[in-house]
């Protein structure tokens, strides 16, 4: 892989803790279910015509009550509706959304998780000590709007890139890196997954796998390789994104971890002082393109 860098020791412990922590986490076979089917055919960003590999859906069933029951989920998901996924259209952000965000951080930040993630910003000087203080800098990262593009109107947000995914000119997917919006989309028929990617030292992923690199179209549009969480909660890909994009001032951070059997990258890229894109890398699956 490009730009392989050394493992960092200090950020596996904190998210193995962190992932450790996770009690609000789904389990496979426990919470929900997932088919993983063929492996998916080369394919380039932009291409239409893509061979399915998998005449399934990935998720062959997710607790629902589970998610609907539990805080940081329910408003998560409250907030997958409040985006116009075209990039170059202008967002307009009503009040009620505004509160639906505010929802969403008032519920992850009384997470174990989050508390984790704040202690450790706090020692490095990158948070402050104010739990009201340290969700204002959040909702700056996650939930300002701007400019994907120099000249286009306000138009993207962390949150929106990397949970909901954006369209450009409807024929590229950016983002969508989240397991949530991935099975609510494939539900309601709007995403069609293809199979999956392989890592080199492993001929399949299997059922158990918390982290997929995966192929699919969604809106028309093609994605050929993106990588995901399976099962995390929102207050983890949360606390883990931010925890890389504070400690870096990079355009563009990639920080080798190994977080239970998965070793990764975690790539985090920055827009100004607010997050531009952020997901997961097997180590050992070859594609940069996400």
């Amino acid at each position: 892989m490009a730009d392989r860098k050394a493992l960092n020791h200090e950020l596996s412990e904190l998210f193995n803790e962190m992932w450790d922590m996770d009690v609000n986490r789904f389990m496979p076979g426990k919470d929900y279910t997932i088919e993983v089917q063929g492996k998916a055919g080369a394919v380039q960003q932009g291409d239409s015509a893509v061979q399915d590999c998998a005449a399934r859906h990935l998720f062959h069933n997710v607790n629902e009550d589970r998610l609907k029951s539990i805080k940081t989920f329910s408003t998560f998901i409250s907030l997958l509706d409040n985006y116009e996924t075209s990039t170059g259209v202008e967002e307009v952000v009503t009040p009620e959304e505004i509160a639906e965000n505010n929802c969403f951080l008032d519920a992850i930040l009384m997470t174990g998780v989050m508390k984790l993630a704040h202690e450790y910003l706090l020692k490095k000087k990158l948070a402050k000590p104010n739990l009201a203080d340290f969700k204002y800098q959040l909702y700056d990262i996650w939930f300002q709007l701007y400019a994907r593009k120099e000249g286009d109107r306000p138009d993207s947000c962390g949150f929106e890139h990397v949970f909901v995914g954006e369209t450009r000119r409807g024929k590229q997917i950016l983002g969508l890196h989240n397991w949530v919006q991935f099975y609510l989309q494939e539900k309601h028929n709007q995403i069609d997954y293809k199979g999956y990617i392989t890592r080199k030292n492993k001929t399949r992923p299997d059922k158990d796998d918390q982290v997929l690199s995966i192929q699919f179209s969604w809106k028309g549009s093609v994605k050929p390789i993106g990588s995901t969480f399976i099962g995390v909660s929102p207050e983890f890909e949360f606390a883990l994104y931010t925890v890389i994009f504070l400690l870096s001032e990079e355009r563009v951070t990639r920080e080798t971890v190994k977080i239970e059997e998965y070793e990764l990258q975690i790539v985090v890229c920055r827009h100004g002082h607010h997050i531009g894109t952020a997901y997961p890398v097997l180590c050992s699956t070859s594609s940069e393109d996400q």
